[in-house]
């Protein structure tokens, strides 16, 4: 068996490639559309946190907190690292950045395809349900 490179089809293909990665960046897009995955990736902003302290700011039982940590660890977004009885969830290296916006430094998440910049830090626990 012979195989014939064929330049032209070559050539073809790679300028038909999209450096935008849609089907990448619609995965990572989806992973951040509910609001309780927004607002993880916003508390991990700030530290690493465990499924028990994420799950008392999002106001709802390990399980939920646990499912939204897989979804956004599953799309590459963050990293859980076990330390002792805990497992420390962080963002992944070089998903948050700094940039210089309007006289001040926020934060962004890049995602490669895009960026969303974080509001300036603003109070995130939320209120314990009584």
């Amino acid at each position: 068996m012979s195989v014939v490179w064929d330049r032209e089809l070559e050539e073809a293909t790679l300028a038909h490639a999209d450096p935008l990665e849609p089907d990448r960046c619609a995965k990572l897009m989806a992973s951040l559309s509910t609001p309780e995955r927004l607002r993880v990736v916003r508390f991990l902003a700030q530290a690493p946190h465990n499924v028990t302290e994420i799950a008392e700011m999002l106001g709802v039982p390990k399980a939920n907190a646990s499912h939204h940590l897989k979804v956004l660890e599953t799309a590459g977004l963050i990293e859980g690292a076990k330390k002792g009885r805990f497992v420390w969830f962080s963002l992944r290296p070089g998903i948050l950045e700094q940039i210089s916006q309007a006289d001040q430094v926020v934060s962004s998440l890049n995602l490669g395809c895009c960026q969303f910049v974080l509001p300036p830090d603003k109070l995130v626990r939320r209120a314990k349900r009584t």
